[in-house]
């Protein structure tokens, strides 16, 4: 069985549904850290014709938090994201039908980040009819005693997962050496830029899937899942 372990992220870029796409099952590490100015509650869009950093507001977070504890600040700023959304992106090809799904993430009443981010995550999943199980460590494997690759591997094993699939970014974190003494293959994804046409304005890789499905339709997005290396 192939395997792909990552946090959970706001709106994440291709890279990370091609991870799910290309695994038989997908956890959500959701029980480790927050980590602050990272990904799990920040990513960028195109505003203006530039890319923009946004930000999803949480209540009195700490990197010394959970994931899993952590909360969504009430108020209006998911109407005001929305509005920059439908002002950024209202001429895009495929505008309508990607902010009806932004809408139903966004106006969910769910506070709890981490069940909101899989929310997010499997709604756009069952959009690009990617299959792959998706599962949240903290309601699974009891094993937040385990840091590091250490968890990893204990979460590989468990699943008897043969193949071990990270983001190229691990090859920075993880030895191969340990986990082939385990009997598992690490591999890294690495993703390609895949171009797509970004209104007329300089193509820029790498923003939220929100900017992917604007401008692209299922079967491209599809096709992009494909657009990466295996190392």
């Amino acid at each position: 069985m192939k395997l792909a372990i990552m946090q959970p992220y706001a709106f994440p870029y291709i890279g990370y549904f091609q991870l799910i796409n290309a695994t038989d099952k997908f956890v959500i590490l959701d029980d480790v850290n927050f980590i602050m100015r990272g990904w799990i509650n920040r990513n960028r869009i195109l505003v203006n014709g530039k890319e923009n950093l946004f930000s999803i507001p949480l209540k009195k977070i700490s990197q010394n938090k959970l994931i899993c504890d952590c909360e969504l600040v009430e108020g209006n700023w998911k109407v005001k994201f929305l509005k920059t959304i439908e002002v950024s992106y209202k001429k895009a090809p495929f505008f309508k039908q990607c902010f009806e799904i932004i809408s139903s993430i966004l106006l969910s009443e769910e506070l709890n980040l981490s069940k909101w981010l899989v929310f997010q995550i499997n709604t756009i999943c069952d959009y690009l009819e990617i299959n792959t199980k998706i599962v949240e460590s903290s309601r699974v494997y009891s094993n937040q005693h385990l840091k590091a690759q250490y968890k990893i591997i204990d979460i590989c094993k468990r699943e008897n997962a043969r193949t071990y699939y990270n983001a190229i970014g691990g090859k920075l974190l993880y030895r191969i050496s340990d986990f082939k003494n385990n009997n598992i293959e690490l591999r890294f994804l690495n993703t390609l830029p895949g171009k797509y046409p970004q209104f007329n304005n300089e193509f820029i890789p790498f923003l939220s899937i929100i900017d992917v499905m604007m401008f692209n339709n299922k079967n491209e997005i599809q096709n992009l899942l494909n657009k990466f290396v295996l190392i």
